[in-house]
C-alpha cells in the first residue's frame, strides 16, 4: 500500500484538530474544508471513515524514525 508522507499526514492531522471547533460550530465554509480534511485524510490513510483515518495517520507516524534508529520530533 502507498503511504502518504509523513510531512502530509502531519500537516492534514494539524488542520484537522485546529478546524474541529470552528466546523462543530456551523460555518458553512469550516464544514465544508472539515469535509474535505475527511475525505484527504481517508484516502490518505487507506480509511473510510475520521475516526480510522486518524488513528491510521497517527500510527504510522509513530513508527517513523522508529525503524530507522532514530525518532523524529512532533
Amino acid at each position: 500500500m502507498l503511504m502518504a508522507h509523513p510531512t502530509v499526514l502531519r500537516n492534514l492531522i494539524e488542520q484537522y484538530e485546529a478546524l474541529l471547533p470552528r466546523a462543530e460550530d456551523g460555518s458553512a465554509e469550516a464544514r465544508r474544508r472539515m469535509e474535505d480534511l475527511t475525505y484527504t485524510l481517508c484516502v490518505s490513510t487507506g480509511t473510510r471513515d475520521i475516526d480510522t483515518a486518524l488513528a491510521t495517520a497517527r500510527r504510522q507516524l509513530s513508527g517513523i524514525g522508529s525503524e530507522n534508529g532514530f525518532a523524529l520530533a512532533g
